[in-house]
């Protein structure tokens, strides 16, 4: 029998440089015992190892992965599993990409019992503050794993922590990080290590960021298993919270809203009404379909369609982006601050508002709530093309002689073009479906404009209003 000894740390390419030696030889894995510094010695004495053989021994990337944290498990024979994997692979290699095979099943759960617990060590690590005598804060930490991965899970607190002195000491040794290197020492008893500072801060912001009415304490202690509450100060305060938080909760309840928003009833209502798929013949029933549409997830959020208005017979048509907050509430277009820049705007140009149809490319509105506000966001493509069958509907029934697309989403809607906007304003050019279209800015951008910008930008809006005007007469 061949015995040999592997080191403390580094005994994964201790483990990789000897196995492939005897996998060359193709000494078989049951002529092999592996040992760790703690593995007790054999009875009747071992064999010295043979020398390198001529067989080549090749290890593909994803098998020294695996086995790379295969090597960190506890199981003892988790170095003659690796080497039995590798001599193995090399008469048939096809079995590391079956997971039904046993050995390979055996491999997998392995390595993924020590990704988990490299995880836990990540997450469950308290580090408390140490006198240092040097410019750099020290700090020291007591972790029990269930595997030995200290040299596994280390590096990454060298990352994290890299401008400070830290040691982890754990029963299998002690990782120690100085001046930017870690040291890997023999294990030692456990460290005194007092609280401090923020210990209680954190413990504090534990405390605050409870939730008691989702507590889930199955969930709880599969993500935070009670073996490693001992080290975690915040495990303190569970008990505690877990015990006032029925009174928490009925607090919560006590102190909630009374009153469904203003805006509720509509929302329910269209939840309520059934899709309609037929083709409507007027402008009224396409209307009442489209307050029931779900062709995208906008409808979800928002409180309504807003259909368009105006003349249905009328010879213009303006198309704009989407509803704002306003118009989602009301149902209407144009309503809010760019609909009322815009119809002054009109009148200035000669253009009554109720002798257009006045609508929009999106037909709900888009918003990403920011407390009580909800802040407007620009429709994604995805948006226009799942509604333009909603406005090529409108641009059939109206039969307009001239459509004004105020703004880029509303030109891409109705020409396909998503081509800066900027040289094409004021020109016309020819809608996907036929007709021209006359390309202006939207008010909202006329809005957002620093105040040296904005009245020139007002009076191009005017000016192609105008010409849309004549176009029609």
């Amino acid at each position: 029998m061949i015995r040999v000894p592997l080191p403390r740390f580094g005994r994964f390419d201790a483990w990789r440089q000897t196995a492939r030696d005897l996998a060359s030889a193709r000494v078989p894995m049951e002529d092999v015992t592996w040992a760790d510094p703690d593995t007790p010695p054999d009875l009747f004495g071992a064999d010295p190892a043979p020398p390198p053989g001529d067989h080549p021994v090749i290890a593909t990337q994803e098998f020294l992965q695996l086995a790379r944290q295969v090597a960190s498990h506890s199981d003892p024979e988790r170095w003659s599993l690796l080497y039995g994997a590798l001599m193995r692979a090399q008469g048939d290699r096809r079995f590391l990409s079956n997971p039904a095979d046993p050995m390979m099943d055996r491999l997998s759960r392995t390595a993924k019992s020590v990704r988990r617990d490299i995880h836990k060590m990540h997450a469950f690590v308290r580090f408390h503050e140490l006198p240092s005598d040097g410019p750099r804060r020290a700090f020291g930490a007591w972790f029990e794993p269930e595997h030995p991965i200290l040299e596994a899970g280390t590096p990454f607190f060298a990352k994290r922590f890299a401008d400070m002195d830290w040691l982890i000491a754990t029963p299998e040794g002690t990782a120690r990080f100085d001046g930017g290197t870690i040291v890997y020492d023999d294990p030692a008893p456990r460290p005194d290590l007092p609280d401090d500072a923020s210990h209680d801060l954190w413990q504090t912001y534990f405390a605050n960021i409870f939730n008691p009415a989702r507590i889930k304490t199955n969930a709880m202690r599969s993500e935070m298993p009670k073996k490693y509450w001992k080290n975690l100060p915040e495990t303190r305060l569970i008990p505690d919270m877990l015990a006032d938080a029925p009174r928490r909760v009925q607090a919560m309840r006590d102190a909630g809203a009374t009153d469904a928003p203003a805006f509720a009833p509509k929302i329910t209502a269209r939840l309520r009404q059934q899709p309609d798929d037929s083709i409507p013949d007027t402008l009224e029933q396409a209307a009442s379909q489209a307050a029931r549409c779900t062709r995208c997830e906008l409808c979800h959020a928002a409180t309504q369609t807003v259909w368009g208005q105006g003349d249905p017979a009328a010879r213009l048509m303006l198309v704009g982006e989407a509803p704002g907050d306003q118009e989602d509430l009301a149902g209407l277009p144009f309503v809010g601050p760019a609909g009322q820049l815009l119809h002054r705007t009109m009148a200035e140009a000669g253009l009554a508002h109720d002798r257009a149809w006045m609508t929009n490319a999106v037909k709900h509105f888009r918003f990403t709530p920011r407390g009580k506000r909800r802040l407007h966001q620009t429709p994604d493509r995805d948006h226009v093309d799942q509604c333009r069958w909603w406005l090529d509907l409108e641009r059939r029934m109206v039969a307009p002689r001239l459509t004004v697309a105020l703004g880029a989403t509303a030109a891409f809607a109705l020409t396909g073009n998503r081509k800066p906007l900027t040289p094409r304003r004021g020109l016309v050019e020819p809608a996907r479906d036929g007709g021209p279209v006359l390309i202006t800015w939207h008010p909202s951008l006329i809005l957002r404009l620093p105040p040296d910008r904005a009245p020139a930008a007002l009076a191009e809006l005017r000016a192609d209003l105008a010409q849309a005007v004549q176009m029609v007469a």
